[in-house]
């Protein structure tokens, strides 16, 4: 049994890296930086946002006034369909040709709805374009990845509030899927079964960290997290990318987000920032049976709406540490409404 209390390391086994776990450095008197607060108010149309309906974007193009969910190719792209050639220099400056899309999807024409405020209808609409996109560009020949993405929040670097996301289609498979690529296939190997598999089985046996859960879906604290509130969604059903799910379980992922995003905002009573992303099996074509779906959550709050988690010092220098153990912070989600603080 672990003494939760002192000093211990975890080991995160799907991307092979350990986690040193400080809890008794919470008792210092310095908590952290203080970060100006999010607007309470936002407005449901913006007339200088360039993502709001019939606003022009930054790089001129005029959206149209959509209704529901909307998608377009980023105009400032950080990648393209066409990339320089290799370059290797005795094996010391090595440079690879890199192709791919870029897609921007709006959740909403409402610029002051968060996922956590947006109705399950529209929320499983975004499901369904999250699920076409991913099947769209993984079946283009040079695409062998498909990353979809949120970034939430000012303090997470997003630079406008109205509710979307970002998909990068890559060639190569990028370096985080491809180490829990490694390390799926490994466990596969060895144990002829599915590492997420049977990690979210030990889970749902302990309950320690569990948030919430439906028929279909899990959210949980990860023994391993490093963000104070890091959060992992698993499906229960062995299933490798968003464009498997059936039906039901779309449905189903639509309620299990807005019940995890209002559970971060009711925390501290604030439009909880964080950087969500999606990983799923490679779209290079081979079957990966190996591989579960599952999303992660990344927030940056430590102890109020105000004072964030710092990755500098000896995370960037010897390996990721946190403050709170996973079981404190799931323990903490799990007490909050999910009923939204601004619906009460």
């Amino acid at each position: 049994m672990i003494d939760v209390e002192r000093p211990h390391r975890r080991y995160n086994p799907l991307v092979d890296e350990w986690v040193l776990c400080s809890p008794q450095r919470t008792l210092r008197p310095w908590l952290g930086q203080t970060e100006p607060a999010e607007p309470a108010n936002i407005s449901h149309y913006d007339p200088s946002c360039y993502l709001c309906p019939g606003n022009a974007r930054a790089g001129g193009i005029r959206n149209p006034r959509y209704t529901k969910t909307f998608v377009f190719d980023n105009d400032f792209a950080a990648l393209l369909e066409t990339a320089p050639d290799h370059f290797n220099e005795r094996d010391l400056l090595i440079a690879r040709a890199e192709s791919g899309n870029c897609r921007v999807i709006c959740f909403s024409p409402r610029h002051d709805l968060t996922v956590s405020r947006m109705d399950l209808q529209a929320i499983e609409a975004v499901v369904d374009v999250w699920t076409g996109e991913t099947q769209s560009l993984g079946a283009k020949d040079f695409i062998g990845y498909v990353q979809i993405f949120e970034n939430k929040g000012a303090i997470m670097g997003c630079s406008n509030a109205h509710p979307h996301c970002q998909i990068w289609a890559t060639g190569e498979i990028p370096t985080q899927p491809a180490r829990k690529m490694k390390s799926q296939q490994k466990y596969f190997r060895s144990h002829n079964s599915d590492l997420l598999g049977d990690y979210l089985q030990l889970e749902l046996t302990k309950q320690e960290r569990i948030v919430c859960e439906n028929q279909h879906w899990v959210a949980l604290v990860p023994f391993w997290a490093y963000w104070p509130y890091e959060c992992m969604l698993i499906p229960r059903r062995l299933v490798a990318d968003l464009p498997a799910l059936s039906r039901g379980e779309r449905a189903a992922l639509a309620e299990i987000l807005k019940r995890l995003t209002t559970r971060y905002d009711n925390l501290f009573q604030c439009s909880f920032p964080y950087s969500m992303g999606w990983h799923g099996r490679p779209t290079d074509g081979e079957q990966h049976p190996y591989w579960r779906l599952h999303a992660v959550y990344y927030p940056p709050l430590l102890r109020s709406a105000t004072v964030k988690k710092f990755a500098v010092g000896y995370e960037m220098m010897g390996e990721p540490q946190r403050d709170i153990s996973a079981e404190v912070a799931a323990a903490c989600l799990r007490e909050v409404s999910e009923r939204h603080y601004l619906e009460l």
